[in-house]
């Protein structure tokens, strides 16, 4: 599922794999939550990417253990943002090409800010935020991968991501109905998103809908 660093044998990453869902699990999300309070709008996205992709993980058979990793790497997939200017983020008019270079280096830049944590090198954390921008289609950035050469984690933590987005309002939109994230979800499976990820989510809809009311986030109900 993961990648990591070569150097590390199975018995160190599964040591990484302790250390992470351990030591670092709370400062990670600590650190994604420093984030989202920049921008109001995006209150709490990291805590409800975090817990999609966790369920999502369990939901495909992986191991709690890997989809603790996941839900690590799901709380610093925006860590990047730090670096971006403001008058970016909270734009309400649409972006200029330039603009757009520029948000579309955030996942490299969180890459880098976590890249001297050699555990999460190793457990494949920094890999799922360098590439949960990639589509399985091959039209994402920032490297263009392309199906299961994008890392499994990057994957699910895409349709966490996309699905917290679009049930939020922002300034040049506002939010969806649960039931037409769902419907765009589903259609954008095997371009945007991977199958086995949609279908994942796909069975586990409800749940996931409930969990998010619960971290009440406001949901439009339309029919």
């Amino acid at each position: 599922m993961y990648r990591h660093d070569s150097a590390c044998g199975a018995a160190c990453l599964v040591q990484a794999a302790a250390v992470v869902t351990t030591t670092l699990h709370e400062f990670a999300e600590s650190l994604g939550n420093a984030v989202d309070a920049k921008d109001p709008h995006t209150r709490r996205h990291s805590d409800e990417v975090a817990e999609v992709a966790h369920a999502l993980a369990l939901r495909m058979g992986l191991s709690p253990r890997e989809a603790d990793v996941i839900h690590v790497a799901a709380h610093l997939h925006d860590v990047g943002k730090i670096a971006l200017p403001d008058a970016v983020l909270f734009k309400s008019a649409p972006l200029t090409g330039e603009e757009w270079d520029l948000v579309r280096k955030h996942p490299v830049i969180g890459a880098d800010i976590v890249r001297p944590v050699r555990e999460l090198r190793q457990c494949g954390v920094l890999d799922m935020i360098l590439h949960h921008h990639e589509r399985f289609d091959g039209k994402g950035y920032p490297d263009g991968l392309a199906g299961e050469d994008i890392p499994l984690g990057a994957r699910i933590i895409a349709l966490a991501d996309s699905l917290s987005a679009m049930l939020q309002s922002r300034p040049y939109r506002k939010a969806m109905s649960f039931e037409t994230a769902r419907m765009e979800i589903a259609a954008n499976a095997g371009s945007q998103f991977d199958p086995r990820v949609v279908r994942a989510f796909m069975a586990r809809s409800e749940d996931i809908r409930a969990v998010m009311e619960t971290m009440r986030l406001p949901l439009n109900r339309g029919k």
